[in-house]
């Protein structure tokens, strides 16, 4: 790696060995090293975590868990490292986060492995989305970075104003377990293109990408201190991050309530600027009119891609009268094709929760549900013996004022409402804490356009669902968090503006 400055360490952590992990059919290299000041080091009370296969429940290798003193150094050296990475052209930061997105690319088959290990995600997703829209990101900044723009203003004769971005400085980025690598992207990709450095904790729940991540870092040769990753959990690693005063922005994706409770830390250090994307409980509104064979489908997607694991999934599935019982016959039968199992396998189309706490969660909704009087359709159980696995599901007779109708169930898990009138639904769809995503099945172009506007929601789709696009923004309305992830727009995220007025002296 380059060498920016001397080692700021306060402590001499020992380097840390890599190691082989199965993931399926490939032997993956990786270190199990915190990634700090760009070398893999053993944490400060050398400590250590599992990492779990979720079909298996066995244990695939241990990692090093960071703590408090881990942070302070990983901090250190991203502020030193920060001195030149946020003085250096535009351009040349480009460079570097498209060789990101290049090594990706070259190691993208050990990615996918990886991240389908992990999570329990299938391969085939990881391999078909993940991989590819992480690459997709780390390319779109490398391109943004070189065009970071200003403005002019025509004030007044005597003098010359305009506005420069700049970046902020030491940031903190918190990800979570459901989609480890694309949520590293969607953080990190901005974050170092605008010239800001980076301290990163990993989800405890999936580490294994962002070690293999940092391990491309260590590769290509970017910049000691620029990007590093302190692996463990949220009191230990992420509270010390999100209040520690040289950290001068956090970006979080997961929970409310942790939500919240960054807020709080942020507040109570250094007021840092904070950006949350949190939880949903997504309406999905189906239309008389609507095709059902494309409404069936775009609804097994909301609810059923990544395991129901999704913060946007449509778990609230709104169905007109008219259409009510066909297209309930219709997703059930979808619902019973979907082969769970080995998430290596190439005909499994759902792999297991993530792991035993998630698993229960789910299952423990299942049984509220129930009890509360909602009929199972399909699913409602766990299959097999071994592993996190639950069945695609869906409730019927469920009201509004049901758990789970209300809740975040972050599991595959669905409910059938039905419906009489267009401004029924628009209120029913809008009662909710959450306000992340929504979509509208129908044939009415005017509807749709129609309804869309009275959705209190950061993205509405339309005939399809879970459709994403770098180019796209993607952030929430009300309890869904604030701030804009994706397109132009993450560019606000990492830069603040300095307005600059210029006196012109008069001939």
């Amino acid at each position: 790696c380059n060498h920016f400055f001397a080692p700021l360490l306060s402590f001499s952590p020992k380097t840390m060995a890599e190691i082989s992990i199965k993931a399926g059919p490939k032997t993956v290299s990786l270190n199990g090293g915190l990634f700090i000041d760009g070398k893999f080091v053993e944490s400060a009370e050398k400590k250590k975590m599992d990492v779990i296969n979720p079909a298996t429940g066995g244990k695939v290798c241990q990692i090093s868990e960071g703590g408090p003193k881990d942070v302070d150094a990983a901090v250190a050296a991203a502020k030193a490292a920060y001195v030149t990475w946020g003085a250096l052209p535009s351009n040349t930061r480009a460079d570097w986060v498209r060789k990101l997105a290049d090594g990706i690319r070259k190691h993208s088959e050990e990615f996918a492995h990886v991240e389908a290990l992990d999570n329990g995600k299938t391969v085939k997703d990881s391999s078909a989305v993940d991989v590819p829209l992480t690459i997709n990101t780390f390319q779109f900044y490398a391109e943004l970075a070189g065009n970071l723009k200003g403005v002019t203003y025509e004030t007044d004769p005597s003098d010359f104003s305009f506005t420069r971005r700049e970046p902020i400085g030491v940031c903190g980025a918190i990800i979570p377990w459901n989609f480890p690598l694309l949520m590293l992207a969607w953080k990190v990709a901005p974050c170092l293109a605008c010239g800001n450095t980076l301290v990163l904790k990993s989800s405890e729940k999936t580490p294994l990408s962002a070690l293999l991540f940092a391990k491309l870092c260590h590769e290509i040769g970017l910049p000691n201190g620029v990007f590093n990753l302190v692996s463990g959990f949220g009191p230990t690693v992420g509270a010390p991050l999100a209040s520690h005063k040289d950290v001068l922005k956090i970006a979080f994706t997961g929970s409310g309530p942790t939500g919240r409770t960054i807020m709080k830390l942020a507040a109570e250090s250094n007021l840092k600027r904070v950006t949350l994307e949190l939880g949903g409980k997504s309406p999905n509104i189906i239309f008389d009119d609507a095709d059902l064979d494309v409404a069936v489908a775009g609804a097994a997607v909301g609810i059923f891609f990544n395991h129901g694991q999704v913060c946007c999934a449509g778990s609230r599935i709104f169905v007109q009268e008219g259409v009510y019982d066909e297209f309930v016959k219709r997703f059930v039968a979808r619902a019973k094709t979907i082969k769970l199992g080995d998430q290596f396998a190439p005909d499994t189309n759902q792999g297991p929760q993530v792991d035993e706490i998630q698993f229960k969660k789910i299952l423990g909704y299942i049984e509220e549900g129930k009890k509360q009087g909602a009929k199972v359709e399909c699913g409602g159980e766990r299959v097999g013996t071994q592993g996190y696995f639950i069945s695609p599901t869906l409730f019927t007779n469920v009201s509004d004022d049901h758990t789970c109708a209300k809740e975040e169930i972050f599991g595959p898990v669905a409910c059938a409402l039905k419906f009489k009138t267009e401004e029924e639904v628009i209120a029913r769809a809008n009662d909710s804490a959450y306000g992340l995503a929504a979509a509208v099945f129908t044939k009415d172009l005017s509807r749709a356009l129609r309804v869309q506007r009275q959705l209190h929601a950061g993205t509405v789709w339309v005939n399809c669902y879970n459709a994403f696009d770098v180019r796209v923004p993607f952030g929430g309305y009300k309890e869904s968090g604030f701030g804009r992830e994706m397109s132009e727009y993450a560019i606000d995220n990492f830069t603040q503006i300095k307005a600059v007025r210029i006196a012109v002296a008069p001939k």
